[in-house]
């Protein structure tokens, strides 16, 4: 089941700091980084050139502050059990504590300058380059509270995210799943990395065993993991009540300027597509030859002979040639990810589940993997390089101060590699059993990140509101709703009431309503890389204008000026018209 973890690639994070002690000597400039910026508290209204100057020390000091804590947090997830990794991890996050209460004057004394006094300053030529970023903040002013409390609520920031810490080791340290045998009859470890190697078996007996023992471990720990989530979603909750919004929906959404209306729009377009989603569900059943489907049955390959495995350097060149409608600049660029060393690919014991990209503006963007051979995980290596690229051209190309892109579009480069890498694979195969795996694969990635995130979006937007409302998020009434909302989305499957603990180990749920990002940037990536594929004139170029952009404007103007208009449902009707579509060249497949 699991591929060869010799010579797979590991990140080089001396380029970063060749030693621990260079770590040290830059941790130890932070103070006075952040005294100069201090410097300036009192005086931002005095003129536009101090108000510039007090904008750079910020940057000068943030910039520093997060390479540090980038080196520290990926030496962490190389091995979290070694103990002087997470010692310099909590020194960073600490020392980010401490900071940020010291740091917290700047937005209060900003708000405070009189409308006049800021039209005054904003209108200076010296201000021209920082005016978007400060009339950004300026949307922020009736949620600002006084330096004081902001000082307060920076103090606290870090012990308040102790529920999610405690969740993140208990989750990815302490936790142990044991050992279970596969289709061939050996015994392997049930680990966050492979369990979904063990969901991919054509054994329905071996994937049963491994959902059972998985849901019947974290159940557990059930008490304790609905406490994290209950205080991390009161946390959120105390915030935007704080900050005088009207939910934690809101709240959430301020900061990237998106109205309500997306999100729920967006659980809207998903309830009225789940037709389709059932009929591929009666589909998969009858593929796998089962009188009703469970939840264990979702991700096997829909034809078990064509489940192959790829080495890792089989991986890089199919995705590498799968990027070519993107250009030979972007191929070219991309090539670096190997060469300088941006990947950690090999599942190590401490070692952090699943998949991210990571970096920052004064390192190289860094993958991390845990990579095991399926087809999945050539997904994965897909998906993360999309990350990694964006994150690539809006460092290359912005200012350090515009070069973050916000998470509402992160999903949407990541998400069009994957789609370009699946149409690449079905352009080159011939075989009609590999063809329907394939669209069976593209099927199961639409309805993974669209209509299983919704499902994630609607029950994080339920569980906010019965906090909002004081309704304590026990065990029993989080096992209960997120089964009844599940049943929802899974029509007459004959779901495993074990499904009912699957809340319990999304880490996304502590994230404060991230995964509705993931289904909005998949209907984005299908509307980009269909036009490209297509050869729609200029498609190519407004993709890469939407790469370059980082964080230059509003989320939703990025995305429209790449020819993507995610104010209307229309671009989530139409990838999941998409999704019909794929499953029905499913059903031709499989009648070949």
């Amino acid at each position: 089941m699991k591929k060869n973890q010799q010579n797979l690639p590991t990140w080089d994070l001396e380029a970063i700091y060749n030693t621990p002690e260079a770590w040290e000597n830059e941790f130890a400039t932070l103070d006075a980084l952040a005294a100069n910026f201090i410097a300036y508290r009192g005086r931002l209204a005095e003129s536009a050139e101090v108000f510039k100057a007090a904008i750079e020390a910020s940057d000068a000091y943030e910039m520093t502050a997060e390479k540090l804590y980038v080196y520290a947090h990926l030496k962490y997830d190389e091995n979290t059990s070694v103990s002087k990794n997470r010692a310099r991890l909590d020194r960073i996050s600490a020392k980010f504590a401490e900071l940020a209460a010291g740091c917290a004057w700047f937005e209060p004394e900003v708000m405070a300058i009189s409308d006049q006094r800021m039209q005054e300053l904003l209108s200076d030529e010296t201000l021209a380059f920082y005016k978007r970023s400060i009339e950004e903040l300026l949307r922020e002013k009736p949620h600002t509270l006084t330096e004081p409390e902001e000082r307060l609520l920076a103090a606290l920031s870090d012990v308040l995210g102790g529920a999610e810490d405690t969740f993140s080791t208990l989750n990815d340290t302490d936790m142990k799943f044991g050992r279970l045998k596969d289709e061939t009859g050996k015994s392997m470890v049930l680990s966050h990395g492979s369990y979904g190697n063990f969901l991919e078996s054509s054994d329905r007996d071996v994937r049963r065993a491994a959902f059972k023992r998985m849901y019947n471990t974290y159940t557990k720990y059930r008490n304790t993991l609905a406490s994290t989530l209950d205080n991390t979603v009161k946390k959120h909750v105390a915030s935007a009540k704080i900050r005088h919004y009207d939910s934690a929906l809101q709240a959430s959404l301020a900061g990237d300027n998106i109205p309500e209306s997306i999100y729920t729009g967006l659980i809207d377009a998903v309830h009225r597509n789940l037709p389709a989603l059932f009929e591929y569900f009666d589909l998969r059943r009858e593929l796998l030859g089962v009188d009703a489907l469970n939840m264990y049955d979702l991700h096997t390959p829909l034809i078990s002979d064509c489940s192959k495995t790829y080495s890792f350097e089989e991986a890089s060149e199919l995705v590498k040639a799968a990027l070519a409608p993107l250009g030979s600049d972007y191929v070219r660029d991309a090539e670096k990810a190997w060469s300088e060393r941006w990947i950690d690919a090999p599942e190590r014991p401490g070692k952090r589940s699943g998949a991210y990209s990571s970096g920052c503006y004064a390192t190289r963007p860094y993958m991390l993997l845990n990579y095991n051979g399926t087809l999945s995980d050539v997904f994965a290596l897909a998906h993360e390089l999309g990350h990694s690229m964006h994150s690539y051209y809006s460092r290359q190309t912005q200012h350090y101060h515009y070069a973050d892109y916000e998470i509402f579009v992160a999903e949407v480069a990541s998400t069009t590699n994957e789609l370009l890498l699946a149409d690449h694979m079905l352009k080159n195969c011939s075989d009609p059993a590999m063809r329907a795996y394939l669209y069976g694969k593209v099927a199961d990635e639409i309805r993974a990140t669209i209509y299983r995130q919704t499902m994630f979006a609607e029950f994080e937007l339920y569980i906010h509101q019965s906090a909002w409302d004081g309704v304590p998020l026990t065990a029993d009434y989080l096992c209960e709703n997120y089964y009844k909302l599940n049943a929802e989305y899974h029509g007459k499957m004959d779901a495993d009431p074990l499904i009912a603990m699957e809340w319990a180990r999304i880490p996304h749920f502590y994230y404060n309503f991230y995964v509705y990002k993931y289904a909005t940037g998949m209907a984005a990536a299908v509307q980009l890389s269909q036009a490209m594929l297509n050869k729609v004139p200029g498609s190519c170029e407004k993709y890469l204008g939407f790469l370059k952009a980082g964080g230059s404007k509003d989320v939703l103007d990025i995305m429209l000026d790449a020819g993507v208009d995610l104010r209307t449902p229309a671009p989530v009707d139409a990838a999941l018209g998409f999704f019909s579509k794929t499953v029905g060249d499913l059903r031709r497949e499989m009648q070949r």
